[in-house]
């Protein structure tokens, strides 16, 4: 059974970061290791949020992996909420010799970033990028990594540029989420520099967002590939998941708002392996 290391916070409430990455990888048949930077009682959707840093946590514990001689089929970072925590996922990556690094920058959305985050820490973030095989940013966070406007309309052209910078940046294939390049459709386009080619996806889209959908789409997109997936087909997969878990969501009555029934779609995911 391969072993996934997902380095991100865990919300309680919320259905995001890590309460979303260990179904989801287990249910792909991955054993997934959590490597949690922080504990919330529910995601920022929400007010009153208790939060809890594990910052100090992180290195006393890839140093037990470490001197256990675990290994790992690859790493896979999500939210990451200080320069401090940044520096020990790059730390991860040099302690493990992985053949899959995967780093979802989560920071922006609609061309902002999150609360708390800045330009310097985009930056940081930029230097993590870097040195991962994969990065699969939405279009807010890819603008940012390369300190550009935000490009809210982008055409097949554009897409492909801003691509192509991203990978001369260091990671050898990106991946941008959320592309919409055409009425009534969503999905992803990725550019692999090593190989120097083009894959995209694009599935129905539904007609409403939910926080948390961007976690599930790396969740299954990193563990397809250390399934043996190709690009192609794990982005297809991972589309394809987040549509159902939202259909899904839509079809309940009195849905809630903070995030997507996933748990009902994961029978969905198995026939998508």
């Amino acid at each position: 059974m391969n072993r996934l290391i997902t380095m991100q916070d865990i919300s309680c409430i919320g259905k995001c970061s890590l309460t979303v990455a260990l179904p989801v990888l287990s249910a792909m048949g991955i054993e997934a290791v959590p490597l949690p930077t922080a504990v919330l009682s529910a995601h920022t959707m929400f007010k009153g949020v208790t939060f809890h840093d594990l910052t100090d946590e992180i290195e006393p514990i890839i140093q037990h992996w470490k001197k256990e001689g675990l290994s790992f089929a690859g790493i896979y970072t999500g939210y990451l909420g200080s320069f401090k925590q940044l520096q020990l996922a790059e730390k991860l990556f040099n302690l493990f010799d992985v053949p899959l690094r995967v780093v979802d920058p989560c920071m922006a959305d609609h061309g902002k970033l999150y609360t708390g985050f800045t330009m310097e820490y985009a930056k940081a973030m930029k230097q993590l990028c870097a040195k991962a095989d994969v990065i699969c940013p939405n279009m807010s966070e890819a603008c940012l990594l390369l300190g550009i406007p935000y490009c809210e309309n982008p055409d097949e052209d554009n897409v492909r540029t801003i691509l192509k910078q991203l990978t001369e940046t260091g990671c050898k294939t990106a991946v941008i989420t959320g592309i919409s390049l055409s009425g009534g459709k969503t999905g992803a386009y990725a550019y692999n520099r090593i190989e120097n080619t083009y894959s995209c996806y694009q599935t129905d889209m539904e007609p409403q967002s939910f926080h948390g959908t961007g976690d599930i789409w790396a969740s299954v997109f990193a563990g397809s590939l250390v399934n043996g997936k190709t690009f192609e087909e794990a982005m297809k997969t991972a589309c394809e998941f987040v549509r159902e878990a939202i259909h899904l969501t839509l079809e309940e009555e009195n849905h809630n708002t903070y995030g997507t029934n996933f748990e009902q779609a994961l029978p969905y995911l198995m026939t998508l392996m």
